[in-house]
């Protein structure tokens, strides 16, 4: 840690030293321990914070990641006042840990060595948001995956318990009496994953993943349940699976879109009210009259959003 020394002083306040646990699991949400938890860049302003100690404070932080391996190795972080997340604070973090990555390969590479791979292998991941081919991510090593098996392994990875041959029918089919065509998808899903992730190759009766899988949908559903509504909406690239039409999927896809909606609705910050009608829902017209009533008067922001709400009528 570096920095102003009355500022570490007031940070050392709440613990916030070399050597204290600030994991996402220890401490609720922090940029430090949620771009860790997301292999995100992320920022967290103010109140965004899950600890109340903490909201006094902003901060941004990107992952730092071994080259060679994709192993996450760390995270560089800035904490502050509300200017370290300002637009500009990003972009800057980003290239100043890719000069970190690139000089921790350079000197590795000037010593002849080769870094190990960590010994303790991380949750398989998948990513279906805004993706119709699913990537899914074992040991550093990401496959994409066809629209119907990542259809099938999204559906197992939100149905942690199981489901039947029956009820998977009806989430993909939209009717339970395909479940004759469901048992032969599941064998070429098998076959696939047999290839790419043997732990993870689906069990039946009821149909079921052996290992969890972290789904960036729970991911962006657990920011939003701490309060995080910049990050999820940071981790929110589009909808689940655009392209698919299953029943199950449809189920997931509305869920995330509406808890997304409500929460940037009620989080009572124009700049995140703006962010999301432009890059979620431009034909919405509840953000921007959300965002006009919030803006103070004099805001030159006004202008352009009265603009936006003329356009849409």
């Amino acid at each position: 840690m570096e920095g102003d020394p009355v500022l570490m002083e007031r940070a050392e306040a709440m613990r916030f030293v070399a050597g204290a646990d600030w994991s996402e699991g220890r401490i609720g949400t922090s940029a430090p321990g949620t771009a860790l938890a997301l292999d995100r860049s992320v920022q967290i302003a103010g109140a965004e914070h899950f600890a109340l100690s903490v909201r006094q404070w902003s901060c941004t932080a990107v992952p730092l990641h071994d080259l060679e391996t994709h192993e996450t190795i760390g995270v560089l972080d800035i904490t502050g006042g509300p200017e370290v997340v300002a637009p500009r604070a990003l972009p800057l973090l980003e290239a100043t840990a890719a000069a970190v990555e690139r000089e921790l390969l350079l000197q590795r590479l000037r010593s002849g060595g080769r870094r190990r791979r960590a010994s303790v292998a991380r949750a398989p991941r998948l990513a279906v948001l805004g993706r119709d081919q699913a990537a899914l991510t074992v040991g550093g090593v990401t496959t994409e995956l066809s629209l119907r098996h990542a259809e099938l392994l999204a559906l197992l990875a939100w149905h942690r318990t199981g489901v039947s041959a029956e009820r998977l029918a009806e989430l993909v089919h939209g009717r339970s009496d395909a479940a004759a065509t469901i048992r032969p998808e599941m064998v070429r899903l098998r076959h696939v994953l047999a290839g790419v992730a043997p732990t993870l190759v689906p069990l039946a009766r009821p149909y079921r993943l052996p290992v969890p899988v972290d789904l960036d949908v729970r991911r962006l559903l657990a920011l939003l349940d701490r309060g995080a509504h910049r990050a999820a909406l940071d981790a929110y690239p589009g909808e689940v699976l655009p392209g698919s039409v299953a029943p199950g999927v449809e189920e997931i896809r509305n869920e995330v879109e509406a808890r997304l909606r409500e929460a940037i609705l009620e989080s009572a910050s124009p700049d995140l009210l703006l962010a999301y009608a432009e890059r979620v829902a431009p034909d919405d017209p509840a953000p921007l009259t959300t965002a006009l009533r919030l803006l103070p008067a004099r805001s030159p922001k006004r202008a352009g959003v009265v603009a936006r709400l003329d356009a849409l009528d």
